[in-house]
């Protein structure tokens, strides 16, 4: 039990560790097209429980079913509720930024236009599963470490209605939408 702790503690600290000299090097800009034909959501399914609204995004934007990949996160793991999307938990942190979870793994492997971080709190999880993905454009939240965001909005998470607004309005601005 006490190992357990120990090596837990350690496990943070590698991470932390590799979370601050991701977000030091510098962003390589994509050499991808204009325009939003794949988009990524993390979700911290904590405080947002209705990660399912994003697929509202996938008509908004005329893209195709499998253009949008969502992904929570749950501090604890809960067996008993079911979710129909995929997500990882605080026990799948392992040595030096790495996330071991399965969901993870295929959802790092590809790339996006677009990386939507639905979360206002400052975890460690969170902010690792968002160093790691490649995408053109980042949008979040006020409150959360600034160099992991291109965009961030100061709506309220629970208010998915505004922050879908506030997210189309800027993406008309940015030329990525018409």
């Amino acid at each position: 039990m006490i190992f357990r702790a120990i090596q837990d503690k350690f496990k943070v600290k590698s991470s932390l560790k590799y979370l601050e000299d991701e977000l030091a090097k510098p962003k390589v800009p994509a050499n991808r097209e204009k325009g939003i034909k794949t988009i990524a959501c993390i979700v911290d399914m904590d405080n947002f429980p209705n990660a399912d609204h994003f697929n509202e995004l996938r008509k908004d934007f005329g893209l195709p079913p499998n253009a949008i990949q969502i992904i929570g996160y749950k501090r604890g793991h809960d067996k008993n509720t079911p979710f129909s999307i995929q997500f990882f938990t605080d026990k799948d942190m392992g040595w030096n930024g790495s996330i071991e979870n399965s969901h993870v793994a295929e959802f790092v492997s590809r790339e996006y236009d677009l990386l939507i971080n639905y979360y206002k709190e400052d975890r460690l999880m969170l902010k690792l599963l968002t160093a790691k993905i490649y995408a053109r454009l980042r949008v979040g939240f006020t409150g959360v470490d600034s160099k992991i965001n291109d965009l961030m909005f100061s709506t309220d998470l629970k208010d998915f209605k505004m922050f879908k607004s506030e997210l189309n309005k800027y993406l008309k601005v940015f030329k990525e939408i018409a």
